[in-house]
């Protein structure tokens, strides 16, 4: 049956970014619209405008078939080459495929194609021998024009970073070589929510026991081991049938009922306690045809519960889910929101998705994405103004209780200036390495200077030197104050987190020394428009806005006692900081 779609305002603002940007460059580029926005209408009407052979790729047959099945309703061919879907055809102007399928069978693409666009492309690495690079590469010796385009509603990922260079807007995200030069078109969640195109999401705090999956160390994933949730878990069975008791009553009134468990033990563990007859469980190892009938039997709602783990967050499409129950941990928050985006499509008769977060996440929904892991848990995402340009970064951080920030993450600036030319990111550091040679500032992971190409001493070789030597001492420092000794004189103290401390005097009389001390603390602190120290009082008066060094070394003096040698800020190492608990 032909369906004449009307694109909503911002599907059509996406489609128009898309062929202005594809007019003017031939970049790789990146749309961002949150879960449920319909991404595949906009995919739609992009592969019926198209003049020449297009490819439209994703990772799951779900989405092969959604995607080919919105531009069917055009009234239009498609050509699907996918081996879960039982079809292998390249025939038509638009082919839409898995890219498992297509990438084993590079040989029969013979055709010159225009473009291609991926669904879910924060699936695409940068590993040039990843299944994504190699078909692109391959094409591109047919035509090196050939454009790429990306949706996504998650763009950034914990193991690799953001998956672009440049936004639109104006600022920095990913590295210049990001498997997308540059985001053209991007949408909150919030505006969906707002203008009634997804269900209110009625988010409320649980009422029973949370698991601590945040006292367990992260790993590459940014979320602990699978051991390591399984210990937690299993010292925690009485959380967890509290937990799933509390699911239960507050499902009474819900049609379906999502479940995200953090391991596969722990999720046939959840469904034990539920009720055998309304719930299955998804995991990876789940096959194929067993999935697929779980699947249509939870959508025909023959099943009220449906539990899984890390397999149902992208491709699947239930509108009459309206409670989500969070059992796992996620650093991120685009994960977080991709989650809770399985329960906020429209469905008649629904007038909410209930969201409740038993691990304790402490994500809010309309977090903007900050492009780096959460630290800790009481960090939530905060604006810093950078002095040097007067963009207003988004970056991990807290605020007291007047809202003013008090501690941030961040390392550089991300505005992006341009002189009408070129440009080019702002090169104001919050956090850096100071080169010894030259002094030019660097990123705090550099090894080599790039300004001079001094070889950067690692942090951990200073440490480990340090505490090899009879007459030194290394603090963790857990804190600072200062202190006026005599007019101009200032003393700051340095603390260790067991208490011990040692002192170093600056005298603001000397123009020297002064220049030292804004080396140290010109940009280590949180206050608003100061670029420079200029007097002892003033550091007194601002002192708890300081940025206390992590670690301070000490060189013991026959004549003067402990004297401070080196303090080294914003380190990242083997070595655990003050008060961490590794």
């Amino acid at each position: 049956m032909l369906v004449v779609f009307t694109l909503r305002d911002y599907q059509q603002k996406a489609v128009d970014s898309t062929l202005a940007h594809f007019r003017r460059s031939d970049s790789a580029a990146v749309i961002v619209l949150p879960t449920g926005s319909g991404k595949s209408v906009v995919i739609a009407e992009l592969a019926r405008l198209a003049r020449f052979p297009i490819l439209v790729l994703t990772h799951v047959k779900e989405l092969v078939q959604q995607n080919a099945e919105k531009y069917k309703a055009l009234g239009l061919t498609p050509g699907i080459f996918s081996a879960g879907l039982n079809e292998k055809e390249l025939n038509q102007q638009v082919t839409f495929a898995s890219i498992q399928s297509l990438a084993k069978s590079r040989d029969k693409l013979k055709r010159q194609y225009s473009l291609i666009i991926v669904d879910e492309c924060h699936r695409i690495s940068d590993d040039e021998n990843s299944q994504y690079s190699q078909l692109i590469q391959h094409l591109k010796k047919a035509n090196s024009r050939l454009k790429v385009l990306g949706l996504t509603a998650t763009p950034y990922r914990l193991t690799s970073g953001w998956i672009y260079h440049r936004h639109y807007h104006g600022f920095v995200r990913g590295s210049a070589d990001a498997p997308f030069s540059e985001c053209i078109y991007e949408l909150p969640l919030r505006y969906l929510i707002n203008k009634g195109y997804l269900t209110p999401p009625n988010c409320v705090d649980a009422a029973v026991q949370n698991y601590d999956f945040n006292s367990l160390a992260s790993g590459p994933s940014g979320i602990p081991s699978e051991g390591d949730m399984n210990t937690l878990l299993q010292s925690s069975t009485r959380a967890t049938k509290s937990i799933v008791s509390d699911i239960q009553a507050q499902a009474d009134a819900r049609q379906g009922v999502m479940i995200f468990a953090a391991t596969v033990k722990h999720a046939y563990e959840i469904a034990d306690y539920l009720s055998s007859e309304s719930v299955a469980v998804i995991t990876g190892q789940t096959p194929a045809a067993e999935r697929d009938e779980i699947i249509l039997r939870f959508k025909r709602k023959e099943l009220k519960y449906l539990v899984n783990v890390s397999v149902l967050t992208t491709g699947f499409d239930a509108p009459h889910v309206d409670f989500i129950a969070i059992l796992r941990p996620t650093e991120s928050v685009g994960l977080y929101q991709q989650i809770v985006g399985r329960g906020l499509r429209l469905c008649e008769g629904k007038k909410d998705c209930l969201v409740i977060d038993y691990a304790a996440n402490g994500f809010d929904l309309f977090y903007p994405e900050v492009g780096a892991k959460r630290p800790d848990p009481l960090s939530e995402p905060v604006q810093v103004v950078c002095p040097g340009c007067g963009f207003a970064n988004i970056f991990w951080g807290k605020t007291d209780a007047s809202g003013q920030v008090i501690e941030h993450h961040g390392r550089r600036c991300q505005g992006l200036l341009d002189d009408g030319e070129q440009t080019q990111q702002c090169d104001y550091r919050f956090k850096f390495k100071e080169c010894p040679q030259c002094g030019s500032e660097n990123d705090i992971a550099a090894r080599e200077c790039s300004a001079c190409q001094h070889q950067l001493v690692d942090p951990d070789d200073k440490l480990r030197k340090a505490l090899n030597l009879k007459e030194a001492m290394v603090l963790r420092c857990s804190g600072l104050s200062c202190q006026i000794t005599q007019p101009g004189k200032l003393k700051v103290t340095y603390f260790d987190e067991d208490g011990a401390s040692v002192d170093e005097s600056y005298d603001f009389n000397n123009a020297k020394v002064v220049a030292r001390f804004n080396r140290f603390y010109a940009k280590r602190h949180t206050v608003s428009g100061v670029t420079t120290w200029h007097d002892a009082q003033q550091v007194v008066d601002h002192q708890h806005c300081l940025q206390a060094p992590d670690f301070v070394v000490a060189r013991k003096s026959k004549r003067y006692g402990w004297q401070v040698s080196d303090k080294l800020f914003d380190y990242e190492g083997a070595f655990r900081k003050a008060n961490a608990l590794y």
